[in-house]
Order: C-alpha cells, then structure tokens, then sequence
C-alpha cells in the first residue's frame, strides 16, 4: 500500500462523507499517500451511485433492499441524540418527551427511502415532532440551532463534532431512539481485487474505531 496508486471511487451518503470520510484520508495519508479518492453522490437509491454496474467501487450508508450483485458488509451501529443552543431558555440538563414535542426542530432530509427512518422511530415510541424547517445536510443545523429555540435529533457522532461549538449543547434525546446500520457495499466482481480487500478492511477498522467509546477515548 506505501507504494500503491489507485483511484477509487467512492459514493458515501452524508453522514459517511462528514463523519468517516476525514479518518480514512488521513490514515491513507500514512500508510498509502498515493491512493486518490474520488467521491460521487448517494443520490436517492443505491442504483443511481454507479456501484451496482461497478463503475463505483463502494457505496457507503444505509443500503436498503441491495440486488444481487452487491456484496454488503456492516460497518457499525450509530445511536441518536439531540442538540439545542447553549442558553436555551426552556431546557435543562435533560429533555423531557413533552418539552420534545412541544419544541419545533430542524430535520435533515436523508436520500430516498432513508427519510422514513427517524419518523418511524418516533412513531414507534408514541413521540411527535414539530418540523419548522428541513435542510439538505448536516452542516446548515449548527447555524439554524444558534440563532433559534429549535431542537435537531442527530446521530452521536455528528453530535460529538457539533459538541465544539461553544453556541450548541448536546443533550440525550427524551426516549431510546434505537440505532440505524451504517454499511458497505460492493460489485461482485471486486470480491477478491487484492487493493479492493486492502481498502475495504482500513474502512472497516476505521469505522469501528469510531464507533467504539473505548476506541475513542
């Protein structure tokens, strides 16, 4: 890998892209600084990312009712949390399900399918939400939070960089949300490309690594 030049094409969704992204570039810049990464977008459905023809090396994300061709591999389990600004004048250390419901929130819009994901949770928990405003990605919420009331239910580790921010404050989210999959998937005809194992084992261990608080701390 120290000598090895590759591009890879890669098709991660959001939460991939923000929060795995930046760890696997720096351990390629280690330990294999001339493999190039070029990233495509998610788009709304795994068809559209270009891995199902193998034009795309790896889709990463939800991958929901994958074909036959595509190998899938999990990754990691992530959990939900919410963020508030810091001097939010209704909520304390914790927030209760009515304050919940009660506040509006800003809701990121997933591709596709994945949009039914966190409705379901809080359906499935007897939890209503306010959506006041929904946004495209992950980085336009720690700018709509600051300046209002809003509330926004996040994954942890999205969370934890938003943490950084001295105008936000992170607080558990009023009922277990349960946790989504984050996973891999790849073309058959990738299955034993000795770069393309390389590369899909570093993705694993990054993500777990990230996943893991023990790891982390």
């Amino acid at each position: 890998p120290l000598h090895a030049t590759r591009l890879f094409t890669l098709a991660p969704n959001s939460y991939v892209e923000f929060i795995i992204m930046p760890a696997i570039v720096a351990r390629l810049r280690s330990c294999a600084p001339g493999i190039r990464l070029r990233l495509t977008p998610f788009g709304n459905d795994v068809t559209e990312t270009g891995v199902i023809s193998g034009n795309t090396d790896m889709v990463l994300g939800r991958i929901v009712e994958p074909p036959d061709n595509l190998v899938v591999q999990h990754l990691m389990n992530e959990g939900l949390a919410c963020v508030i600004r810091a001097d939010h004048p209704l909520v304390g250390e914790n927030l209760s399900a009515e304050q919940y419901e009660q506040l509006k929130h800003v809701n990121v819009l997933p591709p596709g399918r994945m949009r039914a994901g966190l409705y379901q949770a809080l359906e499935q928990r007897g939890l209503r939400r306010q959506v006041a405003v929904s946004v495209t990605h992950f980085l336009a919420v720690p700018e709509m939070i600051a300046v209002t009331d809003y509330c926004a239910t996040l994954p942890r580790l999205i969370c934890q960089h938003l943490s950084r921010d001295q105008r936000l404050r992170i607080i558990p989210a009023p009922v277990d949300l349960g946790t989504f999959p984050v996973e891999m998937g790849w073309h058959a005809r990738y299955r034993d490309d000795p770069a393309h194992r390389w590369f899909r084992a570093l993705i694993t261990e990054t993500a777990q690594s990230l996943s893991d608080p023990q790891i982390n701390n």
